[in-house]
């Protein structure tokens, strides 16, 4: 019996290679016995609603775009209450999801690792009331993800984000924030801080694999103070050259829920998509809420 497959592309994605490659990869899970259902997306937040509406009666939902896109298929199956394998063939800018999974960037190739792939449990984290797959994030340079053009993006890739994050280092500023992990609170003036599940973040920032696990129950919090002296610079630039992220200004541990008390001015990243601030937000993990095809 063939496989029914929902594929789901965004055409915008990245420097809309994946385009170029489409029919290639339909005719490819065509011949392996896939029968496949195409939505090309046209909106922010088409692909969520029509994966919610659709994804039933479907083997695979198959996912080619950047990170963002995956954030919304991944919402459209947990909000839809649909247990599906996700295939993701990464289009984006910086794939920093794909690059935590170890998923080819090679259009092709990420399409064959489908096939030959099987489901992996992952978890996934519960902002307040939406989802991330891979990061939740504020301060220095997060800005950056959500707002450079995508013309910008579409032409230089990832070049693009280090230009724009260049532009707003005299813009960064301390943001005092109060967060609670499993019962410990920390407190203090901060440049940025994330709550993960990836090893790659914002596509600089590289976390060792063996401390991060994608089906533990536990998300990654990585802290960042606001350095005031020549130490506090070195422990940052040490902590980013050697991925030992543990000393006097740069705090990471791993936690089930994380409650934050912060400024409302103070804008979020959602998987690289713009979050309003909000004074209070509630992290929770959602432990093994998806299935991803991993080689």
């Amino acid at each position: 019996m063939n496989r029914k497959l929902l594929v789901v592309l965004n055409p915008c994605s990245g420097k809309k290679k994946a385009n170029r490659y489409f029919i290639n990869i339909i005719a490819l899970f065509n011949a392996k016995g896939c029968d496949c259902d195409v939505h090309v997306t046209g909106f922010a937040g088409d692909a969520a609603e029509y994966v919610r509406q659709n994804a039933g009666g479907h083997d695979m939902v198959v996912c080619i775009g950047g990170d963002g896109t995956l954030n919304e298929v991944i919402t459209g199956l947990v909000s839809g209450g649909w247990d599906i394998p996700i295939g993701y063939i990464p289009s984006g800018s910086t794939n920093d999801f794909a690059s935590s999974l170890g998923i080819s960037k090679n259009i092709m190739e990420a399409a064959r690792g489908i096939l030959r792939g099987s489901p992996e449990p992952y978890d996934i984290g519960r902002f307040n009331n939406r989802y991330f797959s891979y990061v939740a994030s504020f301060g220095a340079f997060t800005k950056v993800s959500y707002d450079t053009p995508q013309a910008l993006k579409n032409s230089f890739g990832h070049f693009a984000y280090v230009m724009e994050s260049i532009k707003e280092l005299p813009d960064i500023k301390p943001i005092h924030a109060k967060i609670t992990a499993d019962g410990n609170t920390f407190e203090g003036d901060y440049v940025f801080g994330a709550i993960s599940n990836s090893t790659s973040v914002a596509g600089t920032i590289t976390l060792d694999p063996d401390v991060v696990d994608f089906g533990d129950g536990r998300l990654e919090v990585l802290l960042i103070k606001a350095p005031t002296t020549p130490t506090d610079w070195t422990n940052i630039a040490k902590a980013y050259t050697t991925k030992q992220y543990n000393n006097d200004t740069v705090k990471f541990f791993s936690a089930e829920s994380i409650d934050i008390e912060i400024s409302p001015d103070v804008d979020w990243t959602l998987d690289g998509e713009y979050e309003p601030g909000r004074d209070k937000v509630e992290i929770r993990t959602i432990m093994h809420a998806i299935r991803l095809i991993k080689k």
